[in-house]
């Protein structure tokens, strides 16, 4: 059978099961087998594809059909500038998570004209896969110091992977932590970036089964109001971060209001509330005073 038939059957199969963009991710686990883009695919669909190859696509198409992320079926998803192992011990890199990255990266880089080149220390609190640490270090061209943290020990077993995958090993440092509690000395840190679970309690089971079946709730979770986390880590950072240290949040698209008076009340100042591509609001930032 050529790869091309084996894609217009796959594409079916996968239609009849539900599975969304179904053209698109078996287009992804042909690219995946072959070991090349999926815009390179016009050169191997008139080929033969052998039997080991169908048995392998067949496993996909199943995991697929099951309801099983794409990203944690092909076991590695692109974020920004890099590729990284995806699976169930963290949450799926999204594309809204990159534009968090941006905003950080703009930040850096006028801190760092302002602040005659000084080293930052900057923290991802729930770093995952590593996504926002590890852009942050292959993308911010000035000195910095960078540490990834994570209360779960599977999650950091799977952000030094994709940092030694990266090269990032020397540049990023990962330690199991629960918030910010283990940091002993006051002030020592410039940035505060996190993606903290912040979706409401109740409305978690009621996630699409991709999520809610797949993704750890560890990550998804925010508590009864959604906003556990940012109380939390927004009340640490006060005796953490430097005078004019910033925080950089990706926020639930019905929290922008609660975010805002959250920082205020917290004694923070400067404080934006910003949107994603879709106007939805997206994301927090504020200076300590």
């Amino acid at each position: 059978m050529l790869w091309r038939e084996v894609l217009s059957k796959a594409s079916a199969f996968l239609d009849t099961k539900g599975v969304p963009d179904a053209q698109v991710a078996a287009e992804l686990l042909v690219a995946r087998l072959m070991n090349c883009g999926r815009g390179m695919l016009s050169g191997v669909l008139d080929k033969e594809a052998p039997e080991k190859y169908l048995e392998a696509m067949r496993r996909g198409m199943a995991r697929l059909a099951r309801g099983e992320p794409l990203q944690y079926v092909l076991g590695e998803w692109d974020f920004r500038t890099l590729t990284l192992k995806c699976d169930c011990r963290a949450l799926i890199p999204r594309p809204e998570t990159e534009e968090l990255v941006t905003r950080v990266l703009r930040h850096l880089t006028q801190a760092r004209q302002q602040a005659n080149a000084q080293t930052p220390l900057i923290v991802d609190i729930g770093t995952g896969t590593g996504a926002i640490i590890l852009s942050l270090a292959k993308e911010f061209k000035g000195p910095a110091v960078f540490l990834g943290t994570d209360v779960s020990e599977e999650a950091i077993s799977l952000a030094k992977e994709n940092a030694a995958a990266c090269g990032l090993s020397e540049r990023v440092k990962f330690v199991v932590m629960d918030g910010l509690d283990d940091f002993d000395e006051p002030e020592c840190v410039d940035l505060i970036v996190s993606n903290p679970p912040y979706i409401e309690t109740s409305v978690c089971d009621t996630l699409d089964p991709r999520v809610k079946d797949f993704e750890p709730r560890l990550a998804l979770d925010g508590g009864l109001s959604g906003l556990d986390f940012y109380d939390r880590y927004l009340g640490d950072a006060l005796n953490i971060l430097k005078p004019g240290g910033a925080v950089f949040f990706e926020i639930g698209e019905n929290q922008g209001d609660a975010l805002r008076k959250l920082m205020a009340d917290y004694g923070f100042s400067d404080i934006r509330i910003e949107k994603d591509y879709a106007g939805h609001d997206r994301y927090a930032m504020a200076i300590l005073a």
